[in-house]
């Protein structure tokens, strides 16, 4: 079994409060399960209104399928457009 992990670091100049962003993020993360069965949660930069980060993973019985996953999310994440990703980090777990 491998397990991909992703930490994604999102900004956007749209918001112009904290509900504003929570709205975007909540939208994002639900379309992100919605589109691709993986768990999806805001991890950090809760108090910005135009920071987040959120902590992804997926599991896969071959390490090139959750790579290739996590590539995807990647993708569709940049293809919204209303979300800019200035970091992201991917690591994949193997478990016997």
């Amino acid at each position: 079994m491998v397990i991909g992990v992703m930490k994604v670091q999102l900004f956007s100049s749209d918001p112009q409060s904290l509900k504003d962003k929570r709205r975007l993020v909540k939208s994002l993360i639900e379309r992100l399960k919605n589109k691709f069965n993986i768990s999806v949660a805001e991890i950090g930069a809760q108090d910005s209104w135009n920071r987040c980060e959120i902590g992804i993973t997926c599991v896969s019985n071959e390490a090139a399928h959750a790579d290739s996953m996590l590539a995807t999310v990647v993708n569709f994440i940049e293809g919204n457009g209303w979300l800019e990703i200035t970091d992201y980090y991917t690591e994949l777990v193997y478990v016997d």
